[in-house]
């Protein structure tokens, strides 16, 4: 008597002896945020925490705004806005791109292990897509690219 002095458990109703309507909501709702979750609009890729840019001396001089950029690893991905895309699909994903501006221009932020010929691989398609200026990322080598990856206080 002393340790029940509510009797809750005599006021609890039963179990259900069946699967109602509020199951099978909860079912598929967990199923659509589960697919919702694993789409590349949610978790998007992105760079890995060991990407670097290469150390020029003069790269803030030759800082320029871009109306589109992306980034590529030398694994070989190809990250954009828009997700992943592979070298075949690039040249349409770069079409479509320049026609949305009026005068476009891209920020190609290479990897240090990222090697020539891919920069000028996607410098070319830049320029047959029709970009007006391909700008080449890069950092200050010194203290400013120390400071962290917005190379600022």
């Amino acid at each position: 008597m002393i340790t029940r002095p509510l009797d809750l458990a005599s006021r609890l109703r039963p179990a259900p002896r069946s699967f109602d309507a509020w199951f099978y909501v909860n079912v598929g709702l967990t199923a659509f945020f589960l697919t919702l979750l694993g789409s590349r609009f949610v978790l998007a890729p992105g760079l890995g925490l060991d990407f670097r840019l290469p150390r020029v001396a003069g790269a803030r001089a030759g800082a320029a705004a871009v109306s589109c950029y992306l980034s590529v690893q030398a694994s070989g991905q190809i990250s954009t806005a828009d997700g992943l895309v592979e070298m075949a699909q690039l040249p349409e994903w770069l079409r479509r791109q320049a026609r949305a501006d009026a005068h476009p221009s891209l920020l190609v932020r290479a990897g240090v292990g990222v090697t020539l010929a891919e920069v000028t691989a996607i410098q070319s398609a830049a320029r047959e897509a029709g970009f007006l200026s391909v700008v080449l990322a890069a950092e200050e080598p010194g203290p400013a690219a120390a400071a962290g990856p917005g190379g600022g206080p």
